[in-house]
């Protein structure tokens, strides 16, 4: 089992697992967040809570929540940049729980909340060409290309966008 839940202080420590366990995968299909992230992650995540605070950005952990889980974190999914009922969407989720459909699902129930929580009407997400499983979530979860391709630390990608008119779409726990 596993639940979205909006990021608080005492998600620090498995965070911070989980993006350590994690980069190597990452880096493979998103760009390496450097050696500084992991020296100041408590500074950093302070800092995430706190635009949070101020409505700029909405932060997601996806948490396990079985019995004999231990709140282990196996994504991220954030709504950064709000402004003028737009954000832009990015998201991780471990190794392990990929090609489980959690990717799906959680961004199909993010897209619900960013309307019903945040009033948000459109999101944008980026990704690099060579990471088609990300292109493949998006296209499923109702994002169209856009035709715009920025380069992602020095990697070619492809920009995405949602409008959030029909977000309503069934959160299976």
């Amino acid at each position: 089992m596993h639940e979205l839940q909006r990021l608080r202080a005492d998600h620090a420590p498995a965070l911070l697992a989980f993006e350590r366990e994690n980069r190597a995968y990452f880096a493979a299909s998103v760009p390496d967040r450097g050696d500084d992230y992991f020296t100041h992650f408590n500074t950093r995540h302070a800092a995430l809570l706190a635009e949070q605070a101020a409505g700029t950005c909405h932060f997601h952990v996806l948490v396990s929540t079985g019995p004999d889980d231990r709140g282990e974190i196996l994504g991220r999914f954030n709504l950064v940049d709000v402004a003028d009922r737009s954000a832009e969407l990015g998201y991780r989720v471990a190794e392990k729980a990929t090609g489980r459909g959690l990717a799906t699902a959680t961004i199909r129930h993010l897209c619900t909340l960013a309307t019903e929580e945040y009033g948000l009407t459109t999101l944008r997400a980026t990704t690099t060409l060579d990471n088609p499983a990300s292109q493949a979530v998006l296209t499923r979860t109702g994002f169209a290309p856009t035709g715009e391709e920025p380069v992602l630390d020095g990697r070619p990608g492809l920009t995405y966008v949602r409008d959030l008119s029909n977000a309503s779409a069934a959160w299976p726990h």
